[in-house]
């Protein structure tokens, strides 16, 4: 049955199984212990090969039957919790419905006829946890397992004493179970962080921060430095910041983490970053372009020789817009090189460097032997310096496309900003063929969004209508359910704004404009805002005006949105 669900080949089973034989446990456990399927995968062919319906945590009620025989010690070893007592039945809810020894045990205690259904383990734990409350959590049941270890303050700790602890078995089965729900939830990120009584753990899932059920206190030890040791850091430094990657096979998934350590007051914060090499998608068209402003972007990646600029904060996408770039002009013709700080995906054909600062080899420093490679793409992962920005100006005036991104709040702001470093106007003027602002916008599930009606007060809901009545519009609000994990949001979507610099725009760099002379002239020549391009996306039902909002609060409303109400309404 394993096999005819595709999820796993024969040479996965082998080795699964010579695993088993060493340490002894269940073909279900290995199979999501060791990355080989999810949980979810799992269940649905568990429930078919016992024949036990499958139940979700919704489903087991508010309070437990009352059995006098039932001892909770033994309910939480066997991962079993009781559900109902019906017509001489006693129906169960069972992590392993093919523990045949368990339901005897129970039929003998209880004399009633067992009804087994399958439940995950956790949802069984929290349950008996909410039914026979007396202090013991989940997560206190996988410290009990690690045993009589002793749990020493920081200063106490040597570096054999925590690789014991980080090579425990519960310990890796911890870590093996953030990592896993945090893919299974989307995650981009897992934040470990310590506090004076707690340590807490969060997800960042369309780019915000969730809270999640975080290990006791006394596992920090074992649970950061288990981390520390897959990712080949030095576990015994605990005062310096420190970087690592892991690479590993996840429910089925070939994953890479970047691992980030910062010493912090009660004790190390650890970041991990997911790269998710299966579910990697740098198409254009893919990323949310409205096809006008699509159309124009291709227009100038195809051009022969200049600079392209992408800007906006961390975490707006830049970096999937250059790769997407790259990869439509990808070509056997083409000689492309990269240079990153680090390098997130790589792509077929593309020569890609990651930036080694503290070995010399910085942007500028690369960039120099990049041009002597004889390519005819470069990617500069960020402009940082006058120094990097002059030798890619010089690159994009000596026939090579120049791609690269700064941190800007708007595509003006990127011209501004080159010019304060030191860039000559003219130079600058010669070699900038157009700047694209963006941001990432939650989409609405499309399970469980709400309609709003309203009629529009402003652009803020209608695209332009030539000065007639704005039309009555249908919005949307987040709702909640399982699709969405109760968020009202599932994925993300970008918003644009593009800049090409035509003869107009050289002028006034040659006059050193100001930022908001050069959106002033963008905008009349036709230019869509990040926040135009994000009502039409809240026109579309794509998102909501609140999370417009939020990405684009940093750019100031045009003198037609105070004139409309935009900012009251929304």
């Amino acid at each position: 049955m394993l096999l005819e669900s595709g999820k796993v080949s024969q040479d996965d089973l082998r080795r699964i199984q010579l695993v088993q034989q060493e340490r002894g446990e269940t073909l279900e456990r290995l199979l999501v212990e060791l990355g080989f399927m999810s949980e979810d995968d799992l269940l649905p062919v568990l429930a078919e090969y016992y024949h036990a319906p499958l139940m979700n945590v919704r489903d087991f009620p508010q309070q437990p039957p009352s059995l006098s025989e039932m001892n909770t010690d033994f309910l939480r070893q066997a991962r079993v919790c009781p559900l109902a007592v019906q017509d001489g039945g006693l129906t169960i809810a069972m992590a392993d419905p093919g523990d045949f020894y368990v339901i005897e045990a129970l039929e003998k205690a209880t004399k009633l006829r067992l009804e087994p259904r399958l439940a995950r383990e956790r949802d069984i734990l929290e349950t008996l946890n909410t039914y026979y409350a007396d202090g013991v959590t989940d997560g206190q049941t996988d410290g009990q397992e690690v045993g009589a270890v002793e749990y020493l303050e920081d200063d106490q700790e040597d570096e054999a004493h925590l690789r014991d602890l980080a090579s425990e078995a519960p310990v890796i089965r911890l870590v093996n179970m953030l990592i896993a729900r945090a893919m299974e939830q989307r995650a981009s990120d897992i934040h470990i962080e310590p506090f004076e009584k707690e340590l807490r753990v969060r997800y960042r899932i369309d780019g915000i921060l969730h809270d999640v059920e975080a290990p006791p206190r006394k596992l920090q030890a074992a649970l950061i430095s288990r981390v520390k040791l897959m990712a080949k850091l030095n576990i015994a430094e605990r005062r310096l910041p420190q970087d690592g990657r892991i690479k590993l096979r996840m429910l089925g998934r070939e994953v890479d983490l970047r691992v980030s350590t910062l010493p912090t007051l009660y004790g190390e914060s650890v970041v991990l970053r997911i790269l998710d090499r299966s579910n990697i998608d740098v198409s254009l068209e893919s990323l949310g372009f409205p096809e006008d402003t699509l159309s124009a972007f291709e227009n100038l990646i195809f051009q022969p020789h200049g600079m392209i600029l992408v800007t906006g904060p961390t975490g707006s996408g830049k970096t999937t817009t250059l790769y997407g770039a790259l990869d439509k002009i990808n070509s056997p013709e083409k000689k492309i090189i990269t240079i990153e700080d680090p390098v997130e995906y790589q792509l077929n054909g593309v020569n890609q460097i990651h930036v080694k600062s503290q070995i010399g080899l910085t942007f500028s420093a690369g960039l120099r032997s990049i041009v002597r490679q004889d390519p005819d793409v470069i990617m500069i992962g960020e402009i940082r310096d006058y120094e990097t920005a002059e030798i890619a100006i010089q690159s994009a005036l000596t026939g090579h496309l120049v791609f690269s991104t700064l941190h800007t709040n708007d595509a003006a702001g990127a011209i501004s900003r080159l010019l304060e470093m030191g860039v000559e106007d003219y130079l600058l003027a010669s070699s900038l063929l157009g700047v694209m602002a963006q941001r990432l916008v939650r989409q609405l599930c499309p399970v469980c969004r709400r309609p709003v009606d309203e009629r529009a007060s402003g652009p803020h809901l209608e695209l332009p209508t030539n000065g007639h009545a704005p039309e009555p519009v249908t919005s949307y609000e987040a709702g909640e359910c399982e699709e969405c994990a109760m968020t009202g949001y599932r994925g993300r979507k970008g918003i644009f704004e593009l800049m090409p610099v035509d003869e107009g725009l050289r002028q006034l760099i040659l006059k050193r404009s100001s930022a908001d002379v050069l959106k002033e002239y963008a905008v009349g020549s036709g230019m869509r805002t990040l926040r135009d391009d994000g009502w039409r996306k809240v026109c579309a039902g794509i998102t909501t005006v609140s999370e417009v909002m939020r990405v684009t609060q940093d750019e100031p409303p045009s003198p037609e949105e105070y004139d409309t109400g935009v900012e009251e309404s929304a």
